[in-house]
């Protein structure tokens, strides 16, 4: 049987105490919704549709154009939610699967189980429910007759003697296609001005149709996030499942409770990652690292056999066997290549340091282009803004840069050349050349120039 599926997001979420959209908050790198969505996705058989409301339009530009969006302008409750999807859905597949947005760790393999049993009872209503510890604020599951579903009651309006059932409703319904949206536009208003989409298991028991629960194992899955405890608690659950994976996946992390892994990255077997580390967003690690202490890294390409230290990087790329920090700063569009050593304080910003450069400490480099077995000495900038625009630095192969160099771009230094400790470089530097001086100036060729010529200058 074909399968559609509702994710109902257009709540606010007035406990989270947000300008933004309850869905959007994020856990391990994603929007609720975005995880929702992405269980959704493996499930259906066409599109999903996001029933928005509340900051719709913030959003859609988060999520992006590759889900279909219905909009609920007045919250009238579950049952008014769902109607909206009706066009979209309806008569498009056999069973209609209803979600939340604000449910995030729900597992794709509890949700074909739940979607299973629905098909193999023939059943015209399945729920999804669960025991939580404390079921207050929850829908109560009342059953009779050996356990048949005859009504789910909404805490808001349950008896004294029903919030006393520990079996609740995760707010996960599946429902027949041909059945559900007739009997979706019939619901009455209740007592409290809502639509309630459970309400539709009262009609389905008085017409004797079948009506079946299925208790999900862990009631961690169906924790409905709406205040930031339940965000914090379900971000740490997220963080285990994701280690857990990781580990078993053949990388070692030294302490699970102080590493943040987010959902898009990916690991080499036998990298270590070491305490208090974040990897974020889409970055990729290859085999063989020692990621840490202290270090955040996101959206970066990482080779095999890198060490990055109590260090920050984003959207850079290290080729293998790279060495960076302690208390280095990658930004974005650095590019260190093959054995590059970048030590403790330096910064790179859109700039290629060429295989085997050595950059030891206290220095900037931004807007260059540096070649092989170039040594940057302590204190060299790079000065690439001229208050206008940013300017270029090129540095050839086995040049020599010497401490507290500045390199006044637009500059370029030529290969074998030599700068000397405190220069300040407002001119081109010719291959072999050894320039220095406050403004720098050309003195003869650097020791070990092609020529033999030993000269260093005056």
């Amino acid at each position: 049987m074909s399968v559609s599926v509702a994710v109902l997001a257009a709540g606010q979420g007035t406990r989270m105490h947000s300008a933004k959209p309850k869905v959007l908050h994020e856990l391990v790198g994603l929007p609720m919704l975005g995880h929702v969505l992405n269980v959704a996705s493996q499930l259906a058989d066409v599109p999903p549709v996001v029933v928005i409301g509340y900051g719709g339009d913030e959003v859609r530009r988060t999520l992006g154009d590759e889900w279909t969006y219905v909009e609920q302008r007045e919250q009238l409750g579950t049952g008014h939610a769902l109607l909206q999807c009706a066009e979209a859905l309806s008569g498009k597949t056999d069973i209609v699967l209803a979600l939340v947005g604000d449910i995030p760790l729900l597992r794709l393999e509890t949700l074909q189980h739940l979607v299973e049993h629905h098909r193999d009872t023939n059943a015209t209503v399945t729920v999804l429910t669960f025991r939580p510890p404390h079921p207050r604020g929850y829908g109560r599951i009342v059953r009779v007759d050996g356990g048949r579903v005859v009504e789910i009651v909404e805490d808001k309006v349950a008896t004294d003697d029903q919030k006393l059932i520990g079996e609740a409703n995760s707010g996960i319904l599946c429902f027949k296609d041909e059945w559900l949206w007739p009997h979706l536009e019939k619901l009455s208003v209740s007592d409290v001005g809502e639509y309630f989409l459970t309400d539709l298991v009262g009609r389905a028991v008085a017409q004797g149709l079948l009506v079946e629960g299925v208790e999900v194992g862990d009631p961690d899955e169906v924790i409905g996030v709406d205040d930031r405890v339940k965000l914090a608690r379900a971000a740490l659950i997220f963080r285990q499942r994701l280690n857990e994976q990781w580990m078993r996946a053949g990388v070692t992390i030294v302490d699970p409770a102080a590493t943040y892994l987010d959902v898009g990255i990916e690991l080499g077997q036998d990298t270590v990652i070491l305490p208090n580390t974040h990897i974020r967003g889409t970055t990729r690690i290859g085999n063989g690292c020692v990621i840490g202490p202290n270090s955040v890294i996101t959206d970066c390409v990482i080779g095999n056999d890198c060490r990055v230290e109590a260090s920050f990087a984003e959207r850079a790329t290290l080729e293998d066997g790279v060495d960076v920090g302690p208390f280095a700063h990658l930004r974005s569009g650095a590019h260190l290549a093959q054995r590059v050593h970048m030590g403790n304080f330096g910064e790179v910003k859109n700039s290629y340091l060429g295989p085997r450069t050595k950059m030891g400490h206290f220095s900037y480099i931004g807007d260059a282009t540096i070649g092989s077995e170039v040594n940057i000495g302590a204190g060299t900038i790079t000065c690439n803004y001229d208050g206008k625009r940013k300017n270029k630095t090129v540095i050839g192969d086995g040049a020599f840069i010497g401490s507290d160099t500045m390199l006044v771009a637009p500059v370029e230094i030529g290969a074998g050349a030599k700068t000397g400790a405190g220069s300040v470089v407002t001119h081109d530097v010719p291959p072999e050349a050894v320039a220095y001086g406050v403004p720098a100036r050309i003195a003869g060729r650097s020791v070990g120039s092609q020529d033999g010529n030993r000269d260093e200058g005056e």
